[in-house]
Order: structure tokens, then C-alpha cells, then sequence
């Protein structure tokens, strides 16, 4: 079975953007004399993406049963996310006693893209629910 348009279009779009923004990524490591892959930059990306696909698959998935908490549930998705970055992220930043801004960046960058992407999908998906 094919995926509705909008799912399909999302993952498509989110999978593309990542992998450009990784890219730009990696080359701003390079041009600022950053070790390239640094500060758990690929699993920072591969979490993100992870996240934002859950998310808004949950979202699709409970669009008509829950359509009047959408807005809860996008919230306690972006709280997971925070979540997983004290869990898995800020303890390695925070080894050294700061947290540099390299390390801000390799989360925050495409914490930031998948962010604006679930909300601009999101907002797609409850305009098709009138």
C-alpha cells in the first residue's frame, strides 16, 4: 500500500532536506577547522530525523481520533525531543564542563529543521481536516 501524498511527501522532503543541511554541515566543519563528525553530529542528525518522522507519524495517525488534541500531542512531541537531548546528548557535551558551540550547533541545526518542517507539515495536515 502507497503512502497518502502528505506522508509520503514529508519523509521525502524531511530525508532530502537532512541530508543537504548534513552536508552544509560537515563542510563548515571543515572551513572552521572542526573535526568533521564531531560532538555526535551523525547520530544528532539520525535522532532528529527519527523524532520528527515518530512524531508526525503519530500525528497522521491519530489526525481524526484525536483532531482536537493534535496541538497536546505536537507539544509532548518537541518535550521527547528535549528529553532525548538531556538523556543522550547533554551529559557528553557537558564532560568537559561547557558545552561548546560547536555541540549546540550539531544538535540544535537540525533539531531547528525538523522543527520547521513538522510544523509547516502539521499545519498541512489539520488545514485537510475541515
Amino acid at each position: 500500500m502507497a503512502l497518502p501524498k502528505l506522508l509520503s511527501s514529508y519523509v521525502l522532503f524531511l530525508s532530502g532536506s537532512l541530508a543537504i543541511l548534513l552536508v552544509i554541515h560537515l563542510q563548515a566543519q571543515s572551513y572552521l577547522n572542526i573535526p568533521k563528525w564531531s560532538d555526535m553530529l551523525l547520530l544528532s542528525y539520525l535522532l532528529n530525523f527519527v523524532l520528527a518522522l515518530a512524531i508526525f507519524l503519530a500525528l497522521y495517525a491519530l489526525r481524526i481520533k484525536l483532531k482536537n488534541q493534535i496541538g497536546f500531542l505536537y507539544m509532548g512531541g518537541s518535550m521527547l525531543k528535549f528529553l532525548i537531548f538531556f538523556l543522550v546528548f547533554y551529559p557528553g557535551y557537558r564532560a568537559d564542563g561547557i558545552v561548546t558551540k560547536s555541540e549546540f550547533a550539531a544538535f540544535f541545526i537540525p533539531y531547528l529543521l525538523c522543527l520547521i518542517l513538522e510544523t509547516i507539515y502539521t499545519a498541512k495536515m489539520l488545514n485537510t481536516l475541515k
